[in-house]
């Protein structure tokens, strides 16, 4: 059997696992607050809502020390896989009823749940599955395919959603189609997983490891994280560095589909499905990509501010299509291009100073609770912004946006200092 598992080749399910990993958190994240726009929800509670749903991701780190304990990955991806394909069902089945919108919100935590799970399962098979060079060598492979979900979730699958709306005229029946297709994807991932994926032998739990040891290292790693260097310089800047980000993320797609009356760009569902998915996307991954290539030739210091400067002043994009108001879809294309770029681009930073001060003996672990609190920084802010929104209008919450941006360049203020004045030899920070 280990004969025939060495054969499986990397190709044959390294795509496929990660299109799983980032299809459901896309459709948590980004096709929800969509969804219930064209189903007539206010942005007050589409933010509140879906900003609730970065819960999982936040607290994984709690759960992800058990997982290894009870069950094989191979096994936890494929009953997660099944689970999120019920929870793409369960969507489709309760979102034409008058209750529609806690039923489904339901359905979405699940699957936020079970994507978080299957995350910690995948990111973990994958270590067990490779040698260390070819962790290496399908590390980009792994990334590709991530974002390559972003695409058929945020693009091909809206854009299915517009199409089908357009054709039926039923916007519940035009998303419960779409969802059906999600959870049948799903159904044959997970049968395509049980064969495909490999059985290698260090993928098994350890009988002698206990849940009270397990919970005795998890208690000394965490203690030992908040006793880290410029902790208080660097939560800040975990919390803040995305705080107006996190805000224009989850307004962005209603603002494209509003009403031109209420201050939007009243585009349809296919028209958000290009704009945001897939024009969006290609410059949010040719941002990241082109951030990756400076950070390796210059490193944190030489590239912080450029980043920070590239995410909080593109927003600004914003702003003029708050005021504008243009039907021009190429300015509309133009103007999303060049925010998400600056994201992808700037956003680069953010994880190398995660990576940076992750460092140490726990820096597995580490950087899992540094993602929590960088999951809770888009949460918190994203929450509110729907309310905060409602009252203010378009204009001016894209003002107070940009307003907010003072918040992140002080934490990276603060982190460049501490930055300048610490003798540090390390990769992220010094790179040739």
């Amino acid at each position: 059997m280990q004969m025939k598992d060495k054969q499986i080749s990397p190709w044959a399910w390294i795509p496929s696992l990660y299109l799983a990993e980032g299809l459901p958190y896309v459709a948590v994240m980004t096709i929800s607050v969509i969804m219930y726009k064209r189903m007539g929800i206010s942005n007050a509670d589409i933010a509140f809502y879906t900003g609730l749903l970065y819960l999982p991701w936040l607290i994984k780190p709690l759960w992800s020390p058990f997982v290894d304990l009870l069950k094989t990955g191979r096994w936890w991806i494929i009953v997660m896989q099944i689970l999120i394909g019920g929870g793409f069902a369960g969507i489709a089945f309760t979102v034409s009823l008058p209750f529609f919108f806690r039923a489904t919100l339901a359905f979405f935590y699940l699957m936020a749940f079970a994507s978080a799970t299957h995350d910690i399962a995948a990111d973990g098979f994958y270590m067990h599955g490779l040698d260390t060079g070819r962790q290496a060598m399908f590390v980009g492979v792994r990334n590709v395919f991530y974002r390559a979900a972003t695409v058929l979730g945020q693009g091909v699958l809206v854009i299915l959603a517009g199409y089908l709306e357009r054709i039926t005229g039923k916007i519940a029946f035009a998303w419960s189609i779409t969802f059906f297709v999600m959870a049948g994807l799903f159904v044959l991932l997970a049968l395509y997983h049980r064969f495909a994926l490999p059985k290698p032998g260090s993928d098994a739990p350890d009988p002698d490891l206990k849940a009270s040891d397990i919970l005795k290292e998890f208690t000394e790693t965490f203690a030992s994280f908040f006793k880290k260097p410029h902790l208080l310089s660097a939560l800040f800047f975990m919390l803040t560095f995305r705080f107006a980000e996190a805000q224009l993320q989850k307004l962005l797609s209603p603002f494209l589909l509003d009403p031109v009356e209420q201050g939007g760009l009243g585009l349809t569902t296919e028209e958000v499905g290009l704009v945001y998915g897939t024009v969006g996307v290609i410059a949010l991954m040719l941002g990241g990509i082109i951030g990756g290539v400076a950070a390796s030739r210059g490193g944190l210091k030489k590239w912080l501010w450029p980043m920070t400067l590239s995410m909080l002043l593109t927003a600004v994009t914003f702003v003029y299509l708050s005021f504008s108001q243009t039907g021009n879809l190429a300015v509309i294309n133009i103007c999303v291009f060049v925010e998400q770029f600056g994201y992808g681009f700037g956003f680069t930073a953010y994880m190398l100073y995660l990576m940076y001060f992750s460092e140490g003996r726990h820096k597995t672990a580490h950087y899992a609770i540094c993602t929590g609190f960088m999951a809770m920084g888009m949460m918190l802010p994203g929450m509110f912004a729907g309310w905060l929104q409602e009252q203010l209008g378009y204009n001016r919450f894209f003002i107070w946006v940009m307003i907010c941006s003072i918040l992140p360049a002080i934490a990276v203020a603060k982190i460049n200092y501490e930055l300048r004045i610490t003798k540090v030899h390390n990769s992220y920070i010094h790179s040739s």
